[in-house]
């Protein structure tokens, strides 16, 4: 693909990375001083961020068609929520080990990985989101069944802090992190391996590249960012229930990456944006929202098959790299000179 030509309109196009630190400040101000609902959605919003671009680093840069994100979100939000009421260990320290068992978790899903592919792939990790949804339902005693349970709210230590701001403060500074760090991966070796191992296993084996370590990673900080995303869920509202990890919530993490666009960090940002308001905006007619998301997605499918992040990428001067592109068209064969044919 052709660099495209200097303009002044190219130098004056902002970076994605300044438009979202500059979104992120404006929430951190806005946020605090609204009402309790805009808050609350505020704080859902920094959440599905994590849940997308973690997703994202599997789905969009791997190529692995997992349905199991849903599943580890829960395996966080329950890690998290669990130690907290069983044990009393403070949360400073059940949120990471809900990430980390998410994470254990992910590992090992990543095994059978190395010898499953496409459609096989899929239906073992949907098999795995719903015996894990089994067992949120069925292991009462530990789990408190389909009921689910409350979670004890943490008192903050900054004085003046109340819960749902802490909450709110925790999981923007984490999506924040965890952005920038899942774009300056996509740039490393380690990223570089993984769009690979998308765009061809014989091809990546081939050059060196291990694909049992490559995607381990990435299932494992799939996992990684679905489990701290679920354990913020646990803290923010305070209460957990199988219903929040079901197969309508892994349909809306792949409508955010379908939406925003598959390989992106800025597009799995703009998707979990969009679902989200979309997802608040029906939430009077509950019964309305599989249509709509089914719409979302065959609309996203047909008009924008490479997401929001493709037509940002046509703007001039707005630059994301390794943005999963169309392959360029195959080279016309030279014109055979009039003299050469029989």
């Amino acid at each position: 693909m052709s660099a495209r030509p200097e303009t002044l309109l190219t130098r004056l196009m902002p970076r994605p990375i300044w438009v979202g630190l500059v979104a992120a400040a404006l929430l951190a101000v806005l946020a605090p001083q609204a009402n309790s609902y805009l808050l609350f959605v505020a704080n859902q919003l920094c959440i599905y961020v994590i849940l997308a671009v973690g997703l994202n680093l599997l789905v969009g840069y791997t190529g692995q068609l997992a349905f199991a994100h849903a599943a580890l979100f829960g395996i966080g939000a329950y890690g998290t929520a669990l130690l907290k009421v069983h044990f009393g260990l403070p949360f400073i320290v059940t949120l990471p080990a809900g990430a980390l068992l998410a994470t254990v978790v992910g590992l090992a899903i990543s095994l059978p990985a190395l010898r499953l592919t496409g459609l096989y792939l899929t239906l073992a990790t949907l098999a795995f989101a719903q015996f894990t949804l089994w067992v949120f339902l069925h292991w009462e005693g530990v789990t408190f069944g389909a009921g689910g349970f409350r979670v004890p709210r943490p008192d903050w230590l900054l004085p003046g802090l109340s819960p749902d701001v802490g909450s709110f403060a925790l999981a923007l500074l984490l999506a924040i992190v965890m952005t920038l760090a899942a774009a300056s991966l996509v740039r490393s070796n380690t990223g570089r391996a993984m769009i690979a191992v998308r765009d061809g296993e014989v091809a990546a084996e081939a050059l060196g590249i291990d694909l049992l370590r490559t995607k381990a990673t990435a299932f494992g900080l799939s996992a990684f960012y679905a489990g701290t995303a679920g354990g913020l869920q646990a803290l923010m509202l305070g209460y957990v229930a199988p219903e929040s990890f079901d197969l309508f919530h892994m349909a809306l993490m792949k409508a955010m990456i379908v939406v925003g666009g598959m390989g992106s960090i800025v597009g799995s940002v703009i998707g979990a944006g969009a679902v989200l308001f979309l997802l608040e905006g029906l939430r009077a007619f509950k019964g309305a929202q599989e249509i709509a998301f089914g719409l979302l997605l065959m609309g996203a499918v047909i008009f924008f098959p490479r997401g929001v992040a493709g037509w940002l990428q046509a703007l001039p001067g707005w630059a994301e790299r390794y943005l999963r592109t169309a392959p360029p068209p195959a080279p016309e064969p030279d014109a055979v000179p009039e003299e050469a044919k029989p």
